[in-house]
């Protein structure tokens, strides 16, 4: 175990030196690379400060914590709102007062100290085949606990963010007993274990082995730009469920924050406030098919082909807080197993 801890220690000091230059602005980012490079490259051109992108699948807080002072971080990017939350319980990030920031980003998707700011929006949604499942027969995330389903559904991990949120919506929504008896009736219902990413799903629903899956909006605008991929998602339509109480249509973010220890904090915020502005949100928009939060930015012809929704109005930070307790549901009950 000590070897181990002095390789991991001797790699992280490595990357400090590499990324320690003059003019440069270092990211770590939960966000895939390809969803992210058409706005670092656009703010190069824009400003002349370079960028560098360590692109992490977990352990953002692990590695901030090993490095402590000696991290080259300056802003992390991250999705779901409890990784978000996460990053400033472990007091990884320090806050940001800027007015061109604060005055794209609505207060409800920002931290009220400045600890973390949303980018996009992402609805939560039923994928569903056009053959296969007939319109109006499934409008509300409850009834895919509904016996009708099984053997129907198909979904990634249980213990991936995206779906540890939704559950968490749940247990805020139901309580925490009537959450633990819905995940039980939709593991009742897959038609395999979960497995692959949301896009899997999709292609897993195109391929006959299921009929309903959850997936992120976002997923389907990148489908459909992909010749690979498009086939998958025109056999599917989307179904903007919402919860039976009165709420809406689940929705996740992904967010910025700025590195507690940033060694170039003033170029840090130039990238922060440039991914808040207008110009980035179209990005956001247009290339990745996501709902931006500036409101003065229009989504792209794909994702208003889509239709309208109602947003479920529950507080982010109030959802990110639910994480353990929707972790330990799926856990308890073995989902993926």
């Amino acid at each position: 175990m000590k070897l181990i801890n002095f390789f991991l220690t001797l790699v992280i000091a490595t990357t400090i030196t590499g990324l320690l230059k003059a003019n440069e602005v270092n990211i770590y980012s939960y966000r895939q690379p390809e969803l992210i490079q058409p706005l670092l490259e656009r703010f190069t051109a824009k400003t002349g400060i370079e960028t560098n992108v360590v692109f992490l699948n977990k352990g953002m807080v692990e590695r901030l914590k090993l490095e402590d002072t000696r991290s080259p971080a300056d802003v992390v990017l991250t999705v779901d709102i409890s990784r978000l939350q996460g990053l400033v319980n472990e007091g990884l990030v320090q806050a940001v007062e800027n007015t061109n920031i604060n005055s794209r980003i609505p207060a409800n998707f920002r931290d009220p100290l400045g600890e973390w700011f949303a980018l996009t929006l992402r609805a939560r949604v039923i994928y569903a085949s056009k053959d296969r499942v007939a319109d109006g027969s499934i409008a509300n995330y409850e009834s895919l606990a509904d016996s009708q389903w099984q053997g129907s559904i198909c979904t990634r991990s249980g213990t991936h963010p995206y779906n540890l949120a939704l559950i968490s919506a749940v247990i805020i929504h139901h309580g925490e007993d009537v959450a633990r008896q819905w995940l039980e009736g939709v593991k009742a219902n897959l038609a395999r274990r979960p497995q692959g990413n949301d896009r899997a799903q999709v292609k897993a629903i195109w391929a006959g082995e299921c009929n309903l899956s959850l997936g992120n909006t976002y997923y389907m605008g990148k489908m459909l730009d992909d010749p690979e991929q498009s086939e998958w998602a025109q056999s599917v339509k989307i179904i903007f469920p919402e919860f039976i109480d009165g709420g809406g249509t689940h929705v996740n973010v992904s967010g910025m924050a700025l590195a507690k220890y940033s060694p170039n904090k003033a170029k840090a915020i130039k990238l922060m406030e440039f991914l808040a502005s207008d110009e980035a949100q179209e990005i956001y928009a247009q290339v990745n098919h996501e709902y931006p939060v500036n409101p003065a930015v229009s989504v792209s012809d794909i994702v208003a082909s889509w239709g309208t929704f109602n947003r479920d109005d529950l507080d982010l930070e109030s959802i990110g807080m639910q994480r353990e307790r929707a972790l330990k549901i799926v856990t308890d009950l073995n989902f993926d197993g």
